[in-house]
């Protein structure tokens, strides 16, 4: 009897042990102690703050930390971005700073027009590449945007506490389309749901497509000489050499530039009898400078004489387009003023062609923007004061 009562007794103190045992295991769980379940809780966290945040890459190459809720955008140097931005958006409601010859173009444009809360951006911080700080400050920008060449500047940024994000005009050898579709492209990834990369560079490059079928077999001795008048007053007349965006315009229509033998990046100063030498078929004023043909065809401007250049004595002198921006750099507007220049160039290629009909569908068909007839045709007739706002030396 006591025997059977001693295994007893040793399997309730078993039992009961086991009980303990597994008690607290149940509450060594639940107070957090397994290492799984502590490890997805971590996990969560970081996910929390990554949500808040995005990098990219610029055009810089740079890693940049932005946030990814962008409500309030600054533009330093990179003049043509404030308009792609409000294009981009359909709206202007985020741009609160710009530089002076970006609100220039804004004021005198469709940008203006179409995005009125663009003109209250504030531009004093900034005069060419001297950003005041302070005064970038107060404006409580969550990301700033500057030209990619502008090094010092960037470095200035970042120090200062920035999220400074390059933007670059060159790094695509200055083609026009390609730099808008890696534009689109950044722009797409920082602002995701506004993406617009495939839209633009489809119908970019279809446009881009186009001309070349129509200009690409044309016989080399028949391709028309064209001169870019980049910059012009009384003291200073600038072209495009091979390393500027004239000389790719001048290879997407079909031409040749009369200054490709200059080599100097960005903008060259020329004289006269450069000029001379060259007597090119066409020029292209852009809206870099206030002058128009008929400064040319009257010699207006002191200093110059015209009148033995072909062009200015066939008539074929023109003033570039100005749509959203000043369109001789990147910017929405180029796969139109592409069509444009072709169809200016080689008329009799290009007869079937509507530029202002194509400009409407290209604007509703990408960014969803309903162009009248007259804000179509206001593209092609650029006033004069939008050239101004800046100094030449």
């Amino acid at each position: 009897m006591k025997s059977i009562l001693s295994k007893k007794n040793k399997m309730l103190k078993l039992l009961v042990l086991v009980m303990v045992l597994a008690m607290s295991m149940m509450a060594f769980a639940s107070c957090g102690g397994g290492g799984e379940e502590s490890a997805e809780t971590a996990g969560t966290a970081e996910t929390t703050e990554t949500d808040d945040t995005i990098t990219v890459t610029d055009h810089a190459d740079r890693q940049v930390e932005v946030p990814a809720d962008i409500q309030r955008i600054a533009v330093c140097d990179i003049l043509p971005l404030p308009s792609v931005l409000a294009v981009f958006f359909d709206s202007a409601d985020k741009i609160v700073g710009m530089s002076a010859p970006s609100m220039t173009a804004a004021q005198n444009g469709l940008l203006g027009q179409l995005y009125p809360e663009i003109l209250n951006a504030e531009t004093g911080y900034i005069d060419g590449t001297d950003v005041n700080m302070e005064e970038l400050a107060k404006l409580e920008p969550d990301v700033v945007f500057y030209s990619a060449s502008s090094t010092e500047l960037g470095d200035q940024l970042t120090n200062a506490g920035f999220a400074a994000v390059a933007i670059s005009v060159n790094k695509w050898d200055y083609n026009c389309i390609e730099t808008l579709n890696n534009w689109i492209s950044l722009l797409s990834q920082m602002f995701p749901d506004s993406d617009k990369a495939s839209i633009v560079e489809e119908k970019s490059n279809a446009m881009y497509d186009m001309v070349q079928e129509r200009v690409g077999d044309i016989p080399d001795e028949e391709r028309a000489n064209a001169f870019f008048l980049f910059q012009y007053s009384d003291t200073t007349l600038m072209t495009s050499g091979q390393q500027f965006f004239g000389q790719w315009w001048a290879d997407a229509i079909g031409a040749k530039n009369v200054a490709t033998e200059l080599s100097t990046d960005n903008s060259v100063a020329v004289n006269m009898e450069q000029v001379y030498s060259w007597n090119p078929d066409l020029i292209f004023m852009t809206n870099f400078n206030t002058y128009y043909p008929d400064d040319l065809y009257n010699n207006t401007v002191e200093g110059y004489d015209w009148s033995a250049v072909k062009a200015v004595q066939d008539k074929r002198v023109y003033k570039m387009p100005l749509g959203m921006y000043r369109s001789y750099t990147p910017g929405v507007d180029c796969p139109v003023t592409l069509l444009w220049m072709a169809k200016t160039a080689y008329p009799e290629k290009f007869e079937d062609v509507d530029v202002i009909s194509e400009a409407k569908s290209y604007y509703k068909d990408v960014f969803g923007i309903d162009l009248s007839d007259e804000q179509a045709q206001s593209i092609f007739e650029p006033v004069q004061s939008a050239g101004g706002g800046f100094s030449y030396q």
